[in-house]
């Protein structure tokens, strides 16, 4: 494997993606403000999908995910029925679920992922 750093989307502060040895690290990536955390959790899995494809991987590849929410005790029903419909049967990767403040109080679901290129 190379030892070369890949990065995609990059900007001054961050990049949305980021490949090394292999292993895909995304940035924490948020659904658009205004829906409830189903509807931003859906918003996040698509941009989850986006960025994996673009990084030559995708879900069944992802090896760890760590979720935060703003309101666990509300919003983590919704959000796992969301998640348990996405997650394709077999490909459940390591996960952990904090309750966090998020950048901005319209954001309700914060997604990190870690996968394996395809």
């Amino acid at each position: 494997m190379s030892t070369a750093i890949t990065r995609f989307e990059t900007g001054k502060r961050m990049s949305n993606a980021v490949i090394h040895n292999g292993i895909v690290h995304l940035a924490g990536v948020v659904g658009e403000p205004g829906g409830d955390v189903a509807a931003q959790t859906r918003d996040c899995l698509k941009e989850i999908e986006r960025l994996l494809a673009l990084a030559g991987s995708d879900k069944t590849r992802i090896l760890r995910a760590q979720i935060w929410l703003a309101d666990i005790g509300s919003d983590f029903a919704a959000m796992n029925a969301v998640w348990d419909d996405w997650v394709q049967k077999g490909h459940a990767p390591a996960r952990a679920t904090g309750e966090a403040k998020l950048a901005a109080p319209e954001y309700l679901v914060e997604i990190i992922i870690t996968a394996a290129q395809a």
